[in-house]
């Protein structure tokens, strides 16, 4: 520790305050009084996400201590994800809104800058002690009395000051070449699928030109060194020992959570799941099979809109037979075919790059506010 620092636990250069409590009634469609949860706390970049608010009846009443407070911390406190206890997100101004009873805010005194604190407060050393506190448990919840005990180095005024100038601009460096890496991909993603959406022919029901049979398979019959792959709803393929079927073939996952459907194409011996459709061309003098996968991937968002099931989105034979797909020469299929995989390919590797951005910019992240905490910076 450098010379004038000093070290505090959490519970003496902070107040702690606990969010507003309500019942599930009192919540309303929209009103004045608004209260952040832990959605609004974005876990990745760790700022305010205004984008889904809640919205409870005008006639409950929220002191001023249960109201988000500028230079002050929004913290979540309970969650039933692990990851997402103890997450925080600077409060820039004095919003008017309140926090809800999982929710709580952390006010600095004098001897802490409050930027300082936030990012103190999104280090290592400070998510290493939340998993510290559940680790072996299932803890969801976060008690001050735990969180005080937090060892938080408090260096001069002076030395805060110049820490929050070097992270403040370092992280605006980080965020926008965050933000120009994810631009250059989604740009990529984009002339991918306006060509997808540009393929024209002849339209006719899909039902007209394969077959369509499914697995026979439970999920979990996957093996772990199985010689031949097993496809099922997920979109990872996994292996099996055995093989049902020996051909050319597009799989379409049946089922899905929440309507996000997958499909891919396969040659050779592979196993299927109950709920994933096994799609064989007829005369592949008509259709080809990458240009039916693609046809297929177009038709994703379709599908999605087509599901039935409430808990589970599932699709019927017969949407996928009546999908009316667009049908041009064979030679003009093979062409479009061989543009998408090339569009495909660059899109891959430009998804590639940027989480690969992604993990190196994170990793620049945790070790500049490594050494700002350790007084190395």
């Amino acid at each position: 520790m450098k010379a004038g620092w000093s070290v505090k636990p959490l519970s003496e250069v902070c107040v702690f305050q606990r969010g507003l409590t309500y019942a599930k009634t009192d919540e309303v469609e929209v009103s004045n009084n608004i209260v952040l949860r832990a959605t609004n706390i974005d876990l990745r970049t760790n700022l305010l996400d205004l984008e889904e608010l809640k919205y409870i009846n005008d006639s409950v009443v929220a002191s001023a201590s249960k109201k988000v407070k500028k230079n002050s911390l929004l913290i979540c406190t309970a969650s039933g994800s692990k990851s997402h206890l103890g997450k925080v997100a600077f409060i820039d101004n004095d919003y008017d809104f309140a926090f809800g009873g999982f929710m709580g805010m952390l006010t600095p005194n004098e001897s802490v800058l409050p930027r300082y604190f936030f990012h103190l407060m999104t280090s290592g050393a400070y998510k290493d002690f939340i998993a510290a506190l559940s680790d072996g448990a299932n803890i969801n919840n976060l008690k001050f009395s735990d969180l005080g005990q937090f060892s938080v180095p408090v260096p001069p005024l002076h030395e805060q000051h110049r820490i929050v100038t070097i992270l403040d601009e370092a992280f605006d460096g980080i965020a926008n070449a965050t933000a120009n890496a994810e631009k250059n991909f989604q740009n990529a993603r984009a002339l991918f699928e306006s060509v997808l959406d540009s393929i024209q022919g002849e339209n006719a029901p899909l039902g007209n030109y394969v077959s369509i049979k499914t697995g026979k398979l439970d999920a979990n019959a996957a093996t772990e060194n199985g010689a031949y792959p097993f496809f099922t709803c997920a979109k990872e393929i996994y292996a099996i020992d055995n093989y049902a079927f020996d051909l050319e073939a597009i799989l379409l996952a049946g089922n899905n959570a929440v309507g996000d459907f997958n499909v891919k194409h396969y040659k050779g011996k592979f196993n299927a799941y109950q709920r994933t459709y096994v799609i064989t061309i007829a005369d592949e003098r008509r259709l080809s099979y990458r240009f039916l996968y693609f046809q297929m991937l177009k038709s994703l968002r379709r599908f999605k809109e087509q599901s039935l099931g409430a808990g589970t989105k599932f699709l019927k034979l017969g949407m996928i037979k009546d999908l009316e797909i667009s049908l041009p020469l064979i030679a003009k299929q093979v062409e479009i075919a061989s543009m998408l995989d090339s569009l495909l390919d660059e899109t891959q590797r430009l998804e590639s790059i940027y989480q690969q951005k992604l993990t190196a910019l994170d990793d620049l992240k945790k070790s500049l506010l490594h050494q700002a905490f350790s007084g190395k910076l």
